[in-house]
């Protein structure tokens, strides 16, 4: 292919298809009751995710992922930008971000079920703190990196301080902020199923726990494999959204390249 674009895409995509097919024909005559057959955990899938439990545990949860996550990208950015550039706020927050980020984000979720209790509440806080200080450092060592030519230049334009911010920093540090927000949505992931293991009779990692613990094989498999499918959509979209807005930076770094 001579397109690298769809050529890495392909190969992005064909090796879950591929490891599907193995594990298809390394199955397929399984009798061992922890290692059922993929047909059978596909067909449980189709019954469970896509019928039976769709919209009260798959949609429950990709609601409070997203929902945390937006919380914890606003925030984090906002944060960030304060950080960077007030230096009262630098000498409160960056102490505490030395010490939080040193604890496990799933370390956090008892901690939480402990004060708000067990609900939506818990889990969307629990998933927007966790994610919240990956977009915040990346956002500040973002500002801290602008060249200070940009900032110059500013400055001669007489920009005010939102100009600056608006025109030049936040357009500057864009790069290493979407690093920020990809770390933290996977963070998120992550957190959102421990929450629901933890903390929940409903979503998917809750339904996926009960099935261990009920000896439902095939019912737990599905629901691995359902997460495995969504992490996997969800990181394409965002990678799709971060060349869309990153589209500049990424065609001046193939520029940069090719000179």
């Amino acid at each position: 292919m001579r397109n690298p674009a769809i050529r890495n895409w392909v190969i992005g995509a064909g090796t879950p298809v591929l490891l599907l097919i193995i594990w298809w024909f390394l199955s397929a005559d399984s009798t061992d009751p922890f290692f059922p057959p993929l047909e059978t955990i596909l067909v449980r899938f189709q019954e469970l995710w896509l019928f039976e439990h769709f919209q009260s545990d798959v949609l429950l949860s990709l609601g409070n992922l997203f929902l945390g996550f937006a919380m914890a990208a606003v925030a984090g950015v906002a944060l960030g930008f304060a950080t960077a550039l007030v230096p009262p706020v630098r000498w409160m927050i960056d102490p505490l971000i030395h010490f939080l980020r040193g604890i496990p984000p799933v370390a956090l979720v008892p901690i939480f079920i402990s004060l708000i209790g067990f609900g939506t509440q818990m889990r969307v806080t629990s998933i927007a703190l966790a994610a919240l200080f990956p977009t915040m450092i990346a956002t500040v060592d973002g500002i801290r990196s602008v060249s200070n030519d940009l900032l110059d230049v500013a400055k001669v334009y007489r920009f005010s301080r939102k100009e600056r911010v608006v025109n030049v920093l936040l357009p500057a540090a864009m790069p290493q902020i979407f690093s920020g927000l990809q770390v933290s949505l996977q963070v998120a992931f992550i957190v959102m199923i421990a929450s629901e293991m933890l903390g929940s009779s409903q979503g998917i990692g809750a339904m996926t726990l009960l099935a261990q613990q009920s000896f439902m094989t095939a019912d737990m498999w599905a629901g691995i494999l359902l997460l495995g499918v969504i992490g996997f959509l969800v990181n394409v979209l965002f990678s799709l959204l971060k060349r869309k807005v990153l589209s500049w930076y990424i065609g001046s770094r193939r520029m940069a390249r090719a000179a």
